[in-house]
C-alpha cells in the first residue's frame, strides 16, 4: 500500500495554482495566500465573523494591510474580493 505524500501533494497544488492569489486595486497589486499555515488558520478562527478588518489584516499581513487601508474601499468591494478569492482558491471566507 502506497503512503500519501503530503509534500508531493502540496507541490502539485502549488504548481498548478502558484503560492499567492493576487488582486489589483487602484493600480496597486496585493496578494493573499492560496494556502494557510496552521498558525494563520488559528488566527482566522479567532476573528469574529463580522470583523472584516480583522480578516483582511490577517490575510494581507501588516505591510499590505496598511497600503490597502489608504484606498477608499466599500464593504461591497471587500465582499466581491472575498467571493472571488473563495471561488479561485476553494477557501470560502466572509460567507454567512
Amino acid at each position: 500500500m502506497a503512503r500519501f505524500n503530503v509534500n508531493a501533494a502540496r507541490a502539485q497544488r502549488l504548481e498548478v495554482s502558484g503560492t499567492d492569489w493576487e488582486f489589483e486595486l487602484d493600480d496597486e497589486v496585493f496578494s493573499l495566500p492560496r494556502e494557510f499555515p496552521r498558525a494563520m488558520a488559528k488566527q482566522l478562527s479567532q476573528i469574529d465573523d463580522n470583523d472584516i478588518d480583522g480578516l483582511l489584516e490577517v490575510l494581507l499581513g501588516e505591510e499590505q494591510y496598511e497600503r490597502f487601508n489608504k484606498h477608499a474601499v466599500t464593504v461591497q468591494d471587500v465582499a466581491a474580493l472575498l467571493e472571488a478569492y473563495g471561488k479561485e482558491t476553494g477557501l470560502p471566507l466572509g460567507e454567512g
